[in-house]
C-alpha cells in the first residue's frame, strides 16, 4: 500500500450554478464538465467488469467534476519537499507521544489481541495511528470516488489510481460503505489507518466481528487490520525497525557503501556502535546505513522492518518517523544526536543548479537535468573529497551553499 496522505483542507464553499454562470461564460465551464462526464461514461463498462452494479455507479459519482485542487496537491508531498528533520519535526512530538501512551491505554485489549494474533507490536500500530490520521483526529476530507476519478482523469498515474478507483466503487457496490461516508485523503487512502481501496481488498478484517470490515468507524477493525497488513508483508515479531548509531572518526564511507546491506557483526567491524551505548541484541541481523542527513545528523542502521514499514508509504523519511514516534510511546527519548541548522530540501531547479555547480568546478555529471543518479553522487563525492569533507555523498541545500561560494 503505497500512498501519502493528505493534509488538512477546510471545506470547499458550495457555489450555485446560477451564480457561478454569472461570472463566468457557459463554454468556460461546459468543456471540463463534458470531459468529465465523457470519462464516467468510458469508465462504465470497466466497472461492469469489476462486479459494480449500475446504482453504485451513479450514486458514486453524482455530482463528480474533476477537482484542480486535487491535481495540484500531488506537486506538494511532504515526503519530498521537506527535509527529514522538518519532516521528523512536524509528526514526532512529546504531545504526539503522550497522545499515543494514551491511546495504547484505551485501546490496550485491542491491540494486545492484535500483537497476539499477528505478531505486530503495539506501539508500531499505534504510531502508524497516529501518523496518518492523529489516531482518527482527522482521516481526510476529500471524496474517495472524486479524488481517485481526479487522478485518473487528470492522468496522474492513471494506470494505477484507475485500478484503484474500480475497486473503490466494488467496495461501495458490495455494500462496505456509502458513497458519502467514502472519504479520505487526495490520494484515495481512507479510514484510521488510511488503506488504499486494494489494499482495504487485501488486508482489511472484520476484528470486532460485527460482520464489516469498517476502517472508517470502527477503530478495533482499523488497528487489526493494520497489523494483517504488516504481517503480511513480512514483519518480524519480537525485532526493532533500527537502531541510531554512532560513526567513528575517519569513518570510511567508501567501504560502507559497498557493503550496502550487511550483517551488523559487519557494520561494527568499521567501528559502528549504538549512540546510546548499549550492545546490539543480534550480529546477525542484517541492516543498511540510513544517513537521512549525511555525516552532520544522526544515523541509523535499520533493519527489514523498517522495510515493511516502507510497504504502507515507500519513503525513508515516513518509515523513520514511524519508529521513532513507536519508541517514543513506550517511553523513548529524543535522538542523540542533532540535526544540522540551516539545511534545507532542494527543489528541482536547485538540483539542476547543484549539478551546474559541480560542472563548473570540473566535476563532470554530464547535462544538469536534475535527476540525482551515480553520476552525480559520485561527483558530490570527489568534489567532498577535495575540499575535505566527510566524503558521505549527501545531497543538501547546505551542499549547494558550499559549491557556490
Amino acid at each position: 500500500m503505497v500512498h501519502k496522505t493528505g493534509k488538512r483542507f477546510g471545506l470547499a464553499k458550495a457555489v450555485s450554478a446560477i451564480a457561478l454562470g454569472a461570472v463566468m461564460s457557459f463554454g468556460a465551464v461546459s468543456a471540463p464538465l463534458a470531459s468529465s462526464a465523457e470519462f464516467v461514461r468510458a469508465l462504465w463498462p470497466q466497472a461492469e467488469q469489476h462486479g459494480v452494479s449500475r446504482q453504485a455507479f451513479e450514486a458514486a459519482f453524482a455530482g463528480y467534476s474533476l477537482s484542480p485542487k486535487i491535481l495540484e496537491l500531488t506537486k506538494k508531498q511532504p515526503e519530498f519537499s521537506q527535509t527529514v528533520s522538518q519532516y521528523i519535526a512536524r509528526r514526532v512530538t512529546d504531545a504526539q507521544a503522550q497522545k499515543g501512551r494514551a491511546m495504547r491505554s484505551e485501546w490496550n485489549q485491542t491491540l494486545t489481541g492484535a500483537a497476539q494474533r499477528w505478531g505486530v507490536q503495539p506501539e508500531v500500530v499505534l504510531a502508524i495511528w497516529g501518523m496518518e490520521t492523529n489516531f482518527g483526529g482527522f482521516m481526510g476530507g476529500e471524496n474517495t470516488i472524486y479524488a481517485l476519478a481526479t487522478l485518473t482523469e487528470g492522468g496522474y498515474r492513471p494506470d494505477y489510481f484507475r485500478g484503484e478507483l474500480l475497486t473503490a466503487l466494488r467496495i461501495i457496490s458490495d455494500g462496505n460503505v456509502a458513497p458519502r461516508d467514502m472519504v479520505g485523503s487526495w490520494a484515495g487512502a481512507m479510514g484510521h489507518t488510511q488503506f488504499m481501496p486494494s489494499s482495504y481488498m487485501r488486508y482489511a478484517v472484520d476484528y470486532n466481528g460485527d460482520g464489516r470490515k469498517d476502517i472508517w468507524n470502527s477503530v478495533q477493525d482499523a488497528l487489526g487490520s493494520t497489523a494483517n497488513y504488516l504481517k503480511e508483508h513480512g514483519w518480524r515479531p519480537g525485532e526493532t525497525w533500527g537502531y541510531e548509531v554512532h560513526l567513528p572518526r575517519g569513518f570510511d564511507y567508501a567501504a560502507a557503501r559497498h557493503l550496502d546491506r550487511a550483517q551488523i557483526s559487519q557494520w561494527q567491524q568499521l567501528g559502528i556502535t549504538r549512540s546510546n551505548n548499549k550492545s546490539f541484541p543480534r550480529g546477525s541481523d542484517v541492516a543498511r546505513l540510513y544517513m537521512p542527513a549525511g555525516a552532520s545528523g544522526p544515523t541509523f542502521l535499520v533493519l527489514h522492518n523498517f522495510d515493511v514499514i516502507k510497504r504502507y508509504n515507500n519513503s525513508d523519511s515516513y518509515a523513520l518517523a514511524v519508529g521513532h514516534l513507536a519508541d517514543r510511546i513506550i517511553g523513548g527519548g529524543a535522538f542523540v544526536s542533532g540535526w544540522p541548522a540551516n539545511d534545507y530540501a532542494l527543489n528541482a531547479s536547485q538540483k539542476v543548479e547543484l549539478q551546474a555547480q559541480l560542472n563548473r568546478r570540473g566535476f563532470n555529471v554530464g547535462t544538469p537535468d536534475g535527476a540525482i543518479g551515480p553520476k552525480t553522487r559520485a561527483a558530490v563525492i570527489a568534489f567532498q573529497q577535495q575540499a575535505g569533507l566527510p566524503a558521505d555523498g549527501f545531497v543538501s541545500g547546505r551542499l549547494l551553499d558550499r559549491l557556490k561560494n
